[in-house]
């Protein structure tokens, strides 16, 4: 009964990188819009005018929406993701949504990762969806000691038990202790098995 809403109009698909009209709020496939979009200049639903000229400027990446669809659909995500990067790596080139800046800020931790020769694990979860945090002590643990970094950034597939671990390990130098360790966010604490994308 869900899939006529998550489900591409054009393609028949469950929505890959979901993209919205803002004129008119259907959505799409990505490439599937873009296609569309050099033959015509409405949308393919309702058939509205998006722009006379231009009408790529006026479609938006729906976030919301394709984390609605990979929610739903499983292994949708992991399936399309190896997708991808089997058609680049068929293709010789690089994979365009892998992470590889650099972060040279010296207060911003990125969680290590140990090298693998596995070609499909060798990314370290850059090609992620990554999240930024901010980790403050309450004001109720002042006698615990802040830490050197505070930002950090990591996987948005990260659970509060993997940053309950690394606040332990930082803190305390000892990952047993991470127990005694709570993540509140808006003064409610987290569920040790939340995603980071859960949780934001």
């Amino acid at each position: 009964s869900l899939n006529p809403h998550i489900t591409c109009k054009i393609c028949r698909g469950y929505l890959i990188d979901a993209t919205t009209v803002t004129e008119c709020l259907h959505t799409f496939c990505k490439s599937c819009l873009v296609k569309h979009l050099e033959e015509h200049n409405s949308c393919p639903t309702c058939e509205i005018v998006i722009h006379q000229s231009h009408p790529l400027q006026y479609i938006s990446f729906d976030r919301t929406m394709q984390d609605i669809v990979y929610k739903l659909v499983p292994n949708l995500q992991q399936n399309e993701t190896k997708r991808e990067r089997d058609f680049y790596r068929r293709r010789g080139l690089p994979y365009p949504k892998a992470n590889t800046d650099k972060v040279c800020e010296k207060d911003v931790y990125t969680f290590p990762t140990n090298t693998t020769t596995k070609e499909e694990n060798s990314d370290c979860h850059r090609s992620d969806e990554q999240v930024n945090i901010l980790l403050e002590t309450t004001n109720q643990t002042n006698h615990m000691k802040s830490m050197k970094r505070k930002f950090i950034r990591c996987s948005a597939q990260a659970t509060v038990t993997h940053l309950k671990k690394f606040v332990a390990k930082k803190l305390f130098n000892n990952l047993d202790r991470y127990k005694e360790v709570e993540i509140l966010c808006n003064e409610e604490i987290l569920g040790k098995d939340h995603t980071l994308k859960f949780v934001c």
